[in-house]
Parts: structure tokens; C-alpha cells; sequence
């Protein structure tokens, strides 16, 4: 994916002098032979160049002349999180709905874990229209049950998928109430919990008259993880995917803006939404806000409660 340049991160790079000419250090030289031997084509890459994107990773673009890749970085505890992603994003390509950076390769060296990806020249916005009508397409990708054949992350956070037939059960059990007892286990505000506790205990009152389907969930689609190449056509990427009512999907995309009307037109025509997500955006919206509360801290808390209130005020 295309990103701005930065520095290199502190420790891209170890410098070791054999006859005038830098080595890069074991995570580079590891990645650029998974590279090799993935493609079945010799990869001798350059320093790395630092790119932007994300507060959870580093990440760089590795470039040999004739090709380049994104290469995400954590540390060596985080190599499920990018196992999952992979996952997700062959299981969104899969779909032939939507365009994603395809996965090459994951691993961990040097102490820590990597993802390599198709490097996308990605072109900023436009392409509003077409990625509606995508979006439309994917969620139309629909499993038995609500959840997904392994566990995932929400940014940092454990998003636990084990499957359910019951879609408030999931939101109570897998969703909402995983975030509040992570919020108690960190002595979180008591307000915050005893309304969390109000909000679960009525939740099949949002459902009433309507049964959503399992579609096939980005699950973090906020505006920072969508784009367009030179020609117009939309990527997404960053995924949290399991399968869940379409309507969270849609509900993020309203949370931090970064979606035209033209995108919510396209996509309404192509699959009209229930009236009922006037109200349940909030109940999904809540989800994250509420990881935000727990990666970041601050005014998420009273931004959670502000959500609360007005769900319970309307909890029927």
C-alpha cells in the first residue's frame, strides 16, 4: 500500500562492516528470503523506507528495483494478530467483491513478528460509489452462524469469533460484554460498567421484527482503512473480519467519518437498510468506542456513556 515516507524504525536496521558495505540486520534478511521463496523469485531489497499508517504497527516498504512489498512489524507475541489478518484479508479476496492487498507471507524473526503484502500505489479518495456497491457484494457473502473459524484482534484487543446461532448472544457474549469485562478486569468506571449491565440485559429488544443475516463482516471499517487506486477502484484493508449483521459495518463508517453520501446512496441501492439501523448504529458504534476506551483511555469513557444513555433511553 502507498503511504508517506518516514524515518526508518530504531531497529530496522543493524549496521555490521564487512568490506565497506552495511548488512541489514536477521528481520530483513529473513523477510526478503520468505519473500524469495514464496515467490519463487530472488528478492534483494534496498534499506527499508518507513510508512505511515496505523498507531498498532510499524511499517515499511521493501523494494528491490523491479518490486516492492508492505511489510507491517510487531513484536514476536503479535504474530497471531497478523496470522488472522492474512486470513482475513484471503478470506475478503476471496469474495471477488471488493479489492485487498494480498497477503505473501507472515513469520517472526529477530524478536519480532512480520507481515509481508502486496505493495498498492493507493491514491487517496474518490471511488465512493464503487466501494458502496462492493461493500453491498461482500456482505452478501453469508455463513450459517455469526462469528468466524478463529479469533482475531480489534485494533490490540482479543476480539474473541467462536461461533454462535443467536446474533444478540454474539453481540452480549463475544462483543459488548467481552469489552466491559476487560473494562472491569482494569477497574474501569463504575457507571460505565452498571449501565454496560443494563444495556446487555435488554439487548434482544433491538431485534424485535428483525433477523440479520451472517454476512461476511470487514469489522473495522472506519475511514483510515479505505482507499482508491489511480484508476478509482476502492481497496479496503485493515480487517477485523468475522461474520455478523452488515449493519456494524455501516454503523463504523458513520463513527469517524471518511464516507461520502454518494458511498451510503450506492449502497443502499444495492441492498436497502432495515429502519431499525437508525438506532442499532449506536449499539454497534458502542463496540468501539468502547475499544478505544481500552487501547487509548480519555474521553472515550464519557462518549461510551453518552452511547448507553441514549440506547437505554430507547431500549423497548
Amino acid at each position: 500500500m502507498g503511504f508517506a515516507a518516514g524515518a526508518v524504525p530504531s531497529y530496522a536496521w543493524e549496521f555490521v562492516r564487512q568490506g565497506g558495505k552495511a548488512e541489514p540486520m536477521t528481520i530483513w534478511s529473513t523477510i526478503a528470503a520468505h519473500i524469495t521463496d514464496v515467490t519463487g523469485k530472488g528478492f534483494k531489497p534496498a534499506a527499508p523506507r518507513a510508512a505511515g499508517g496505523g498507531c498498532i504497527n510499524e511499517a515499511v516498504v521493501l523494494a528491490d528495483g523491479s518490486r516492492r512489498f508492505f511489510v507491517k512489524t510487531n513484536s514476536a507475541a503479535r504474530l497471531a494478530m497478523f496470522e488472522a489478518e492474512a486470513e482475513g484479508l484471503a478470506a475478503i479476496a476471496a469474495t471477488a467483491s471488493v479489492r485487498v492487498p494480498q497477503p505473501v507471507c507472515h513469520g517472526a524473526a529477530a524478536e519480532r513478528s512480520y507481515l509481508v503484502l502486496e505493495y498498492l500505489a493507493l491514491d487517496g479518495r474518490g471511488g465512493d460509489e464503487a466501494l458502496g456497491i462492493a461493500l453491498a457484494a461482500m456482505h452478501g457473502h453469508t455463513a450459517a452462524r455469526f462469528g468466524w473459524h478463529r479469533d482475531n484482534t480489534i485494533g490490540s484487543t482479543p476480539q474473541p469469533n467462536a461461533w454462535l446461532d443467536d446474533w444478540p448472544a454474539f453481540l452480549r457474549e463475544r462483543r459488548l460484554g467481552h469489552l466491559l469485562r476487560l473494562i472491569a478486569a482494569r477497574s474501569g468506571p463504575t457507571s460505565l460498567l452498571r449501565q454496560g449491565e443494563k444495556l446487555l440485559d435488554g439487548l434482544e429488544g433491538f431485534f424485535s421484527g428483525y433477523t440479520p443475516l451472517p454476512s461476511l463482516l470487514h469489522g473495522d471499517l472506519w475511514g483510515g482503512n479505505w482507499a482508491t487506486l489511480e484508476a478509482g477502484e476502492p481497496v479496503i484493508f485493515d480487517p477485523a473480519v468475522y461474520h455478523g449483521d452488515r449493519e456494524a459495518d455501516l454503523a463504523m463508517t458513520e463513527l469517524f467519518g471518511g464516507f461520502s453520501p454518494r458511498f451510503y446512496a450506492a449502497y443502499r441501492d444495492a441492498w436497502p437498510l432495515d429502519a431499525g439501523y437508525a438506532v442499532r448504529k449506536d449499539l454497534y458504534n458502542l463496540y468501539h468506542v468502547l475499544n478505544h476506551y481500552l487501547l487509548f483511555g480519555g474521553g472515550y469513557a464519557r462518549q461510551a456513556e453518552t452511547l448507553m444513555t441514549r440506547l437505554l433511553a430507547g431500549q423497548h
